[in-house]
């Protein structure tokens, strides 16, 4: 992702592959001029120069590589010959390719590559290549991924909203609490796919940005406070560990609702989608104004569901450190409110 968003529109960088492109010349260029990357440079002449896109483009007509600083900001050499280990596996045939393959395969360096023939640049960083696509095209499919986004956002909500009337009515089972973190974790697969086009997109994705942005608002939390409050704490298992394992899950291990559940550590050795569950009420208080996240952990560890903590009185919620009566107040008022939203939502 750092190499993509060098080269993406509106860096100098970029601007230098284009006038290559349009001059229909051809370019290898390492970014990194690190000793082990000198260290396999032949000839060629020093410059140590401010890089401009100009001076790219006009170094690019020798038939040698062009050796930048990491950060782009100076040419440090050019016309070099390039002699990586040939032993190094690589699966491109034109001899510019093969050698940008090899020196990223062999160096943790970006290596970029002009396509004179084919006009395509392509950005090789370790085991991995790259080729830039036009703006158009990528804006096709950034907005493409939006509309699905926003499908699968009005999905999630309404199974997020049918999450929250069970928990009051203490009617949820694990099913429920599954179906709401596939969603989730579907939703943020589909935002990364289009993070990963923003970056490449530089400039021209800010209005992608900005809808990505709204879309995705508060799915990160809510899912952490989802598994806050069903998953089954153990001594090597915490919220972190469960949050990660859902996140290596494989596409098809993700549809399967008993194997989520299985490696959340949701309750039951077993796992019966259909039996009944208890939230510990991280959730629905967190969506209470102005509570802290600390007095949150405070009330459910006195109260441990949320079924108490609806039933808790005024003076209970007082006892609790750090909220007070006029919190407590607050607390009851905003848990009935939501309590009542919840299920008229659920039964209109």
């Amino acid at each position: 992702m750092a190499a993509l968003a060098a080269v993406a529109p509106g860096t100098p960088l970029r601007e230098g592959l284009d006038r290559i492109l349009q001059a229909n010349k051809g370019a290898l260029i390492v970014v990194g001029d690190r000793p082990e990357v000198l260290n396999i440079c032949s000839g060629g002449f020093l410059l140590d120069a401010a890089f401009s896109p100009q001076r790219l483009s006009e170094l690019a007509k020798m038939d040698g590589a062009i050796i930048l600083a990491s950060d782009s900001s100076r040419i440090a050499r050019a016309n070099v010959h390039l002699v990586p280990n040939p032993n190094v596996p690589t699966s491109e045939t034109g001899t510019r390719h093969r050698t940008a393959e090899r020196v990223a395969r062999s160096i943790n360096v970006p290596v970029i590559s002009v396509s004179e023939d084919m006009s395509i640049i392509a950005v090789y960083v370790n085991d991995e290549k790259h080729p830039l696509e036009n703006i158009p095209r990528l804006l096709t499919r950034a907005n493409q991924a939006l509309q699905t986004l926003e499908r699968y956002r009005q999905r999630l909500d309404s199974v997020t909203a049918a999450l929250s009337a069970l928990e009051v009515e203490d009617l949820v089972t694990v099913r429920d609490v599954v179906n709401v973190l596939q969603r989730t974790e579907m939703v943020r697969r589909i935002a990364d796919e289009i993070s990963g086009d923003i970056v490449e997109l530089g400039v021209d994705g800010r209005l992608v940005e900005l809808q990505l942005e709204e879309l995705m608002g508060g799915v990160d939390d809510d899912r952490r406070l989802v598994v806050l409050d069903y998953f089954s704490p153990e001594s090597e298992w915490e919220v972190e560990k469960a949050m990660a394992a859902l996140t290596d899950m494989g596409t098809e291990e993700l549809l399967d609702l008993r194997g989520v559940a299985e490696t959340l550590h949701l309750p039951g050795t077993f796992v019966d989608l259909d039996a009944n569950v208890q939230p510990r009420g991280y959730r629905l208080l967190a969506r209470i104004p102005r509570l802290p996240e600390s007095v949150i952990e405070r009330i459910v560890g006195r109260f441990g569901t949320l079924q108490k903590i609806m039933r808790a009185t005024i003076d209970d919620l007082d006892d609790v450190a750090g909220v007070g009566e006029s919190r407590a107040r607050a607390i009851k008022e905003g848990l009935s409110r939501l309590a009542e939203s919840s299920i008229l939502d659920r039964y209109s």
